[in-house]
């Protein structure tokens, strides 16, 4: 597959192809944790530089087998995801969002001094393990996992945190661990972003997983529709290609950006897709097919 797209597909829109993908991937994390759960989480490029550093330290300096980097870096990243989780998912709303601000900042301050990861420089010399096969068939899974995670009891316990957590709790919902374990999943999903993103670029450095990143990635969410899996995959999409749209005004791209988000929040405030899955989805498809045979 990844022969035909180099022989018939330009590199450039090739590259995009993938970051899209990997951008999917690292949404669909956070929107566990913000769009389906509801906290707020604004440090998801801290755990995506866990996953990175972790799996190019690994290839780089140790020799390990790429899958097995990558799945060391998602795991580490789900660890810190966990051992962040369990205090600060007491806390809601605004404390929530400052926490983990202050942890990704931890991280990348913590990468700017840490010798292995070649402090401020960053790392570079790894080599493009990571291909558009492999990004797509990821994409697919964690796409079904979620899928089938969302539509089962759990899923419903983590909307019904989002929507209510009192009543949640008054029905029986273990809602701290519930948390605790969206946070956790979310978490794995960055490290496994930013491992196969280190392993893309060849080159990763502190500042790549700035807090403007946790933004970018918010955005995504936020702008295909919190809860939705169709809507963060459009989001993500829209997200990464439209940098790329603005180039040609390139002085005024920031400018274009922010305006067109703007006045998507204000026709749109739930976002492109609202809170519809993939299960409405499929029902509004049926629908449309069973109205076009009885015309």
């Amino acid at each position: 597959m990844d022969a035909w797209f180099a022989q018939y597909v330009d590199a450039y829109y090739l590259r995009i192809m993938v970051l899209i993908g990997i951008n999917i991937i690292l949404a669909l994390g956070l929107n566990l944790i913000t769009g389906v759960t509801g906290q707020l989480s604004m440090g998801h490029a801290g755990f995506m530089s866990i996953g990175a550093y972790t799996a190019a330290i690994l290839t780089l300096h140790y020799g390990t087998s790429f899958v097995l980097a990558l799945l060391s870096g998602s795991l580490m990243a789900a660890f810190f995801g966990f051992i962040i989780g369990i205090p600060t998912l007491r806390l809601e709303g605004d404390y929530l969002a400052m926490v983990t601000i202050g942890f990704a900042e931890i991280i990348r301050v913590f990468f700017l001094n840490f010798e292995l990861g070649g402090k401020a420089v960053g790392l570079y010399g790894m080599q493009q393990y990571t291909t558009f096969s492999m990004v797509f068939i990821l994409v697919i899974l964690v796409v079904v996992l979620n899928w089938q995670l969302l539509k089962s009891r759990y899923g419903r316990a983590l909307y019904a945190i989002r929507e209510n957590e009192i009543a949640a709790e008054a029905c029986g919902v273990n809602t701290t661990g519930m948390k605790v374990a969206a946070f956790t999943m979310g978490s794995f999903l960055a490290g496994l972003a930013g491992g196969l993103y280190s392993h893309y670029m060849g080159y990763i450095a502190p500042q790549d997983f700035g807090f403007m990143r946790s933004i970018e990635i918010l955005n995504m969410v936020v702008l295909g529709g919190m809860g939705s899996i169709p809507g963060v995959m459009l989001g993500a999409a829209v997200l990464t290609v439209l940098p790329e749209m603005l180039r040609i005004v390139a002085d005024y791209r920031l400018l274009f950006y922010g305006a067109l988000l703007v006045i998507l929040m204000i026709f749109r405030p739930n976002g492109i897709m609202g809170d519809m899955r993939l299960y409405d989805l499929k029902q509004r498809l049926r629908t449309k097919e069973v109205k076009t045979c009885r015309s």
